[in-house]
């Protein structure tokens, strides 16, 4: 995206920088309970999720993410973690329904300190919650030169290859390398055609989503924004998988992911999975997600040295950015790359905040009695 595409793309926005969302967020979390260290590990992934320019998992989810679901009482702000398991190269934690971003930062930081020693390491946790960005954890990993992996499985909203009910979350497998360059390779997807974050952008907007997103108990897909959200909850409408409906554009791949996803996300530490994690109880009442993730870290060192490999990395990138491009188009993007424009743009203008979520800040600033001068 060119800095003109940005500017044309926000321009019903109020540019805010980020240092004053960071005080934000940061002093919303603690109003609701949330001890400081921790309010500043989660305040640290929502921004970054900012910066990056994925404005479905930023800011955005501050309120109806995680102060709603503390507010009912289905999300703890106090996040205590228990060692289920620990041994040489991996570990299970649980996070007792606490705040994700926590138990996330906690579980890669043991992952990397396991594959430090040995040279690979492996997290796996249960009963936890939404934990923001994947690709902020793989990140965790390339900061230290190594190899990061992670996925997490959610409620049910992306329909299984020839049906239409949601089963399995979005369930993104992000894989974060580092590389010789300014900024490392991070795929940070989910294992939908899109998700329920960026619906709720396009929301925000006022617009219909596009066909190919969505399919409805009828088996054709879907448009209507306000009426999926509200359908994505009740089960009557499904996310697809990557690649589609059927096997035409190849939709039992992403399907296939996004079940690997899930059973890494479960299978190993024991916990929920699928309809279990839909947040509701039989009777209908709101209850804990239980999510469960996982957090894999690779060393270079203990193949033939971090060096060695930013450096091949960094040019395979570099050549298939150099490589022919199609008639009409100005550039060949790497995974990561996209991500590092928007930083470079937003440190310059500021984090673009839509009309519709200047009013939910409004709304938390009020509640929290937070002194700050909005551009709006």
């Amino acid at each position: 995206m060119t800095e003109e595409k940005f500017l044309e793309t926000y321009k019903n926005s109020a540019f805010v920088p980020f240092d004053k969302l960071e005080r934000f967020m940061f002093r919303t979390l603690e109003g609701v309970g949330v001890p400081k260290e921790d309010a500043a590990v989660i305040t640290d992934v929502l921004i970054e999720s900012d910066k990056r320019g994925i404005d479905s998992h930023g800011i955005g989810r501050l309120k109806p993410i995680y102060i709603d679901r503390i507010d009912l009482g289905i999300l703890n702000p106090v996040t205590k973690i228990t060692i289920v398991n620990d041994n040489k190269t991996a570990a299970v934690l649980d996070g007792n329904d606490g705040m994700g971003h926590v138990a996330g930062y906690r579980a890669m930081q043991m992952a990397l300190a396991k594959a430090e020693e040995y040279g690979m390491g492996m997290v796996a946790v249960r009963n936890s919650s939404h934990y923001g960005i994947a690709g902020y954890y793989a990140t965790m990993a390339t900061r230290c030169g190594m190899i990061g992996i992670t996925g997490t499985n959610a409620r049910p909203s992306i329909a299984p290859t020839f049906g239409t009910e949601n089963m399995l979350g979005t369930n993104p497998l992000t894989i974060g390398i580092p590389t010789d360059e300014e900024f490392p390779f991070v795929l940070d997807a989910a294992t939908s055609v899109s998700q329920r974050g960026k619906i709720e952008v396009y929301g925000r907007a006022g617009k219909d989503i596009p066909p190919g997103w969505v399919i409805g108990e009828d088996g054709k897909t879907r448009t209507d924004t306000e009426g999926i959200l509200r359908d994505l909850t009740l089960g009557k409408a499904a996310l697809l998988p990557l690649g589609g409906i059927g096997t035409d554009g190849a939709g039992y791949k992403g399907y296939g992911y996004a079940t690997v996803v899930e059973i890494l996300s479960a299978a190993l530490q024991e916990g929920s999975f699928m309809h279990d994690l839909t947040g509701k109880d039989e009777d209908g009442s709101n209850r804990p997600y239980h999510l469960g993730h996982f957090f894999i870290a690779i060393n270079p060192d203990f193949f033939l040295g971090k060096e060695s490999f930013r450096r091949i990395a960094g040019t395979i990138l570099r050549e298939l950015r150099a490589s022919r491009k199609a008639p009409g188009e100005e550039k060949i993007y790497t995974a990561g790359e996209p991500e590092h424009e928007a930083r470079i743009y937003r440190t310059k203008y500021g984090c673009p905040v839509p009309p519709s979520l200047q009013s939910v800040i409004n709304e938390l600033s009020e509640r929290f009695s937070i002194q700050e001068s909005w551009p709006w």
